[in-house]
């Protein structure tokens, strides 16, 4: 049940930075989760079985964190993944889906920041956005860290809405043809589930002091006092939302308005002012570790190699 008020109070009653189907995704789980009440028994493993999986995981991330270090000494370049749903910390995450925390993806941007060896940043975007909690104060530092080094957000093959509002605050945004981005608007959703108790034999009675306590309830249709609560959150952050991107992207906030949060692909999205320029995934990343091979071999002779051998050094410590 703890998992359920978890996984509600991030879709209902709160202003969500994500595409309209992808809340009516979430939704209809919640739904159906909550109603049924699943129990997801003999799921968990056998004891010897959680001490091998935790010794494969631990071996994995192992080599994954020497790929990484293999990586950085050769091209200059960390790409760091923000795909699947958007949520404010990574105890919310769901093992069962692709998301990335706000938190999680800060804490990786501040290491390739503070890593010497790392010369520029890629945000390899594939989301349709998430909450809005967290996500304006993560775009206003990754907007913070592109002025120590380059951050370029790759648009691999999704960029909506909160998802969108991480790769507006780089330093440059790339689009495919067939890539998407913009939605740049807010939604929220509140779920009535009066009629379903009533259908059930349930009625809930509620006991609250202070006018905006019952704000919103479950429990019962959304008054018109909630529904101007709730218009007024997403309001809100709309605002906030359109004067991030117009100061991200150089736009005023009525050009932005005036995108509709409608999505845009590939050239379109550029017309729109909401990206850069047209390059494939694959070309983008080679061409910006191209680059730096470049100016890395313009520096003073054996720069590089000293600096690689101390974060070698300092990896083993």
């Amino acid at each position: 049940m703890k998992r359920f008020l978890r996984a509600s109070s991030l879709l209902f009653n709160q202003p969500l930075l994500v595409t309209p189907d992808m809340l009516d995704l979430g939704v209809r789980w919640a739904n159906q989760a909550m109603n049924l009440n699943i129990l997801n028994i003999g799921s968990a493993p056998a004891p010897h079985m959680m001490e091998d999986d935790d010794y494969d995981h631990g071996a994995r991330l192992e080599r994954m964190q020497e790929q990484r270090r293999a990586a950085i000494a050769k091209t200059g370049v960390e790409v760091l993944p923000v795909h699947g749903v958007l949520v404010s910390r990574g105890s919310h995450i769901n093992a069962c889906e692709t998301m990335t925390s706000y938190e999680g993806l800060r804490s990786q941007l501040q290491q390739a920041v503070a890593d010497p060896m790392v010369e520029h940043i890629v945000l390899d975007i594939d989301s349709p956005g998430g909450s809005a909690v967290g996500a304006f104060e993560l775009a206003a530092d990754i907007r913070a860290m592109a002025q120590q080094k380059p951050i370029t957000g790759l648009v691999n093959y999704m960029a909506y809405s909160g998802g969108y509002l991480m790769g507006a605050a780089c330093s440059e945004l790339v689009v495919s043809q067939t890539s998407g981005i913009g939605s740049v608007g807010v939604i929220a959703s509140h779920m009535d589930r009066s009629k379903l108790e009533e259908n059930m034999g349930v009625k809930v009675t509620t006991v609250f002091a202070g006018a905006h306590k019952n704000d919103l309830s479950p429990h019962e249709p959304l008054s018109d006092q909630s529904l101007q609560v709730l218009q007024d959150i997403v309001q809100e952050s709309y605002q906030m939302f359109v004067s991030a991107v117009a100061e991200y992207r150089g736009l005023s906030p009525e050009q932005v308005i005036a995108t509709e949060a409608g999505l845009y692909r590939g050239q379109a999205g550029i017309a729109a002012g909401l990206a850069d320029r047209l390059e494939s995934p694959q070309a983008a990343v080679d061409n910006l570790s191209r680059a730096v091979a470049l100016s890395r071999s313009q520096r003073q002779p054996g720069r590089v190699s000293v600096r690689a051998a101390a974060m070698a050094i300092q990896s083993r410590l």
